[in-house]
């Protein structure tokens, strides 16, 4: 197969990982089908490592994908988010330098998170944090994460942001009874993120270093929109166009998905190469179709070979300075 072929060294920032305390409470929370896909997906540290072989994914940054580890009961999301940090925290360890650790944290519950946070980035040692684009309804932008974010900003820590359903009930019939993922996903980013953008969040928390996934979901090709837009809005102050790109030039993104070649070729018109990240996905995207977007992306003529090993490999390392070591 074409996706087995000699490859280049890359760091994949968009790994997610389901540990052994995680698939039991969110089968039990009636989670079979997360998002409207057809299951929730296997993995084990082994099938994990395989995988990272064939790609020659030399760290695998890991984290909980949507539906995030709140199930509705605040106290068991703290205790499932500390459980499954410590899990990650241990492959990390057990596997030097093969996986790092995006901590989950049990949002909505601000109080939680923060202490969840605390924990996983000061005691564990955890590369960051992710955060769904929603929580019941509780959007990025939004002050009452203000806190949190005070909290991340003071440690320079790494926001992983991974779409989830849309937080109103209504709208799950948006995606016309299909899964999430395939289309909501990009709009749910697309929209998570402008309400970051209209609450000046990334200005305000400048510390933060946020990764938006799937080369930016729709905001390449709305950008202009959301920019122009923003005049005649409401906001004080007032944001300008110039704002609103030199804000999305300093977030990061990753290619997980299937960027080549559109939406990679509009990424590059609004963000910095050197903020620009490999992401693969799995295991919600299966093994074979990895590897397929995988060797899209090393063929991809969008890139000349300087950018593409930026891309995958020294972009990371510059974000999380202790993979050099």
């Amino acid at each position: 197969m074409a996706g087995d072929r000699v490859r280049q060294t890359r760091i994949d920032v968009h790994a997610l990982y389901l540990p052994d305390d995680y698939r039991p409470a969110a089968l039990a929370a009636g989670e079979q089908h997360p998002d409207g896909m057809p299951a929730l997906p296997e993995w084990s540290e082994a099938a994990a490592l395989a995988l990272m072989g064939r790609l020659a994914i030399r760290t695998a940054m890991l984290s909980i994908s949507s539906p995030g580890v709140n199930f509705g009961d605040d106290r068991a999301a703290r205790e499932l988010a500390r459980s499954c940090n410590r899990q990650g925290a241990e492959l990390v360890t057990k596997h030097r330098g093969r996986f790092g650790l995006f901590a989950a944290l049990p949002l909505p519950d601000i109080t939680g998170a923060i202490s969840g946070a605390i924990h996983a980035l000061d005691e564990l040692g955890a590369d960051g944090v992710t955060i769904e684009t929603n929580h019941g309804g509780l959007y990025l932008g939004d002050p009452a994460l203000d806190p949190l974010m005070q909290v991340l900003d003071r440690r320079r820590a790494v926001m992983f942001i991974h779409p989830t359903s849309p937080g109103c009930g209504g709208c799950l019939g948006l995606a016309f009874g299909q899964p999430r993922p395939v289309i909501e996903f990009i709009f749910e980013t697309t929209r998570a993120v402008t309400d970051m953008l209209y609450h000046r969040t990334p200005e305000r928390f400048p510390g933060i270093r946020f990764i938006v996934p799937h080369a930016g979901a729709a905001l390449p090709i709305v950008a202009q929109r959301i920019a122009d837009q923003a005049g005649n809005l409401s906001l004080d102050p007032p944001l300008s166009p110039d704002e609103v790109f030199g804000t999305l030039r300093k977030l990061h993104y990753d290619l997980a998905g299937s960027p080549i070649p559109t939406a990679a070729r509009a990424l590059l018109d609004i963000a910095d190469p050197a903020r620009l990240h490999y992401g693969r996905d799995w295991p919600f995207t299966p093994a074979d179709n990895a590897a397929r977007l995988a060797d899209q992306l090393d063929r991809a003529d969008l890139f000349d070979d300087d950018l593409r090993r930026r891309i995958l490999i020294g972009n990371s390392l510059d974000l999380f300075p202790r993979l050099k070591r």
